[in-house]
Order: C-alpha cells, then structure tokens, then sequence
C-alpha cells in the first residue's frame, strides 16, 4: 500500500485522524517547550531585545482573550444571558487575571501594563510597542503599523496571525489557539527561560515576577479552565476538534517561528 493510501486510511478514522493531529501538535509544543531562544538571553541587552519582541506577543495575546469573552459571555447591548453558564465563568475568570491581575506592589494591573513596568525597569524607556498601538488606533493594519516602528518582519508575521485568528476564526479555533498556543505551553517556556538566561533576576524584578505569575497562573488556574471550555463546548465533536487542533498547531507554529527569528538576531549581536 502506498504512503498516501495509508494516510488516506489514516484519514477516514476521525479519532486516528485525532491522534494523528495531536501528535503533531505536541511535535510543535516540544520545539517551543526546549527552544534555544531561552538559552541565549545572555546579558541585559540580549534581555532588552527579548522584550521588545515579546511584548508585542503579550499584547496580542488580549485579542484572544477578549474575543472568546465577546463569544461566550453575554457582552452585547442589549444585554442577553449567555447560552453557556459556565463557559461564560470560565473566560470570565480568566479575563479577571490578565486584565486586572494583582500587582506586585499593590493594586491590579493588566499583564500588559505590567510588562510596560518591566520594561522601563531595565531601561526600555522608548518601546515600539506605545508607537505601535497608536497607529493601530488611527486604523493602520497591523503589519503596517509594526513596520512602521522598525520591528522584525518575523514580529508583524506572529502578530498578524494572532490578530487574524482573533478576528477570522471560529470560537473553537480561536480557543484551540488560546490554550494550546498560549496558556498550555506558557508556563513550560517561562520555566525554561529563567533556568537558561544567565541574567540575574535582582536586576529585573518585574520581568522575573510577570513570568512567574504566568508560570502559576496558566498552570494552575487558567490553563485548566480553558482545557475544561475545549470539553464544555465540543464535548465529542470530532470535526471541530479536528478544527481546533490544526489551529492550534498553526498557532503553536507561529510561535516557533517567531522565537526562531529572535534566536538568530540575539546570536548575531
């Protein structure tokens, strides 16, 4: 039997097809789990390059965040009960922590802002990022406006895809992006970055503090609630599970590429 018969077999078992997919997906996960990105953060500098980078990824992460809120929760005037209660608590819960999470020295925060905070506390006193979002406020497109502030070709290729699943993609694809792009695979890369950088952590207390409240967070809190929304609103639905795993290696993927592009500019320096 030839490979694409066997494939074409493979295919016609939607639970194999499943599998198949997943591991796939979890091939993806692995790159960003082990990247060597997180072992080249070397010094102060190489530290200011990742956060003016990744800052843009945590912007747009609230893109995801608030379109499955929009979805799931009863957002519209005039307002109307949601279809799904405990879908709607479930993102509501996770909305709570990134846009108005505790902040390390009293008050709340979104995770943004408190990025922002992080940056200027090792010297980022003029991000792109502030730039960036005033000219997606006057209607630039994304990859526009990123280009415009003289950010890598790789930061307007992640953004766009985030922003273009936020905008484009079904419910169940934008949320196979959300858990398995960001909040299943966050607290693993933020581990392995503050065991590889060879910064010291006293030197950018926030930025050590934001990863470590990602690290708990999605890891305790908010990565379960959104596997729990994946089984709430597919249950055994195959196809849109198929649906929502190959955005979520699409997701993955972006992610990869992005870091990929980093690795080589902080190696190059």
């Amino acid at each position: 039997m030839s490979q694409a018969s066997v494939v074409s077999l493979r295919s016609s078992n939607p639970v194999t097809a499943l599998v198949v997919e997943m591991d796939a997906l979890r091939a993806e996960m692995d790159k960003l789990k082990n990247h060597p990105v997180f072992g080249k953060v070397r010094d102060m500098d190489d530290l200011r390059t990742f956060m003016r980078w990744h800052v843009f990824a945590v912007w747009d992460f609230m893109s995801l965040v608030k379109r499955l809120q929009r979805d799931l929760t009863g957002s519209q005037l005039p307002w109307m009960p949601p279809a799904n209660p405990k879908a709607a608590r479930l993102i509501n819960e996770i909305v709570l922590g990134e846009e108005s999470d505790e902040a390390p020295n009293g008050g709340y925060a979104s995770h943004f802002e408190l990025y922002l905070e992080a940056m200027r506390e090792v010297g980022i006193h003029n991000s792109e990022v502030m730039p960036f979002l005033h000219h997606i406020c006057n209607h630039v497109s994304v990859t526009a406006a990123v280009k415009r502030v003289g950010m890598p070709e790789a930061v307007a290729e992640f953004v766009e895809s985030t922003i273009s699943l936020s905008l484009y993609g079904q419910t169940h694809e934008v949320l196979g992006g959300f858990f398995f792009g960001r909040e299943n695979v966050i607290p693993n890369m933020f581990t392995t970055l503050l065991e590889n950088w060879t910064v010291d952590p006293a030197s950018a207390p926030t930025f050590v503090y934001y990863l470590k409240r990602h690290i708990e967070l999605d890891g305790d809190a908010h990565g379960p609630a959104a596997e729990a929304l994946i089984d709430e609103l597919l249950q055994d639905d195959m196809a849109r599970r198929m649906e929502l795993l190959k955005a979520a290696r699409t997701a993955v993927a972006a992610r990869v590429k992005l870091w990929d592009a980093l690795a080589l500019d902080l190696d190059k320096r």
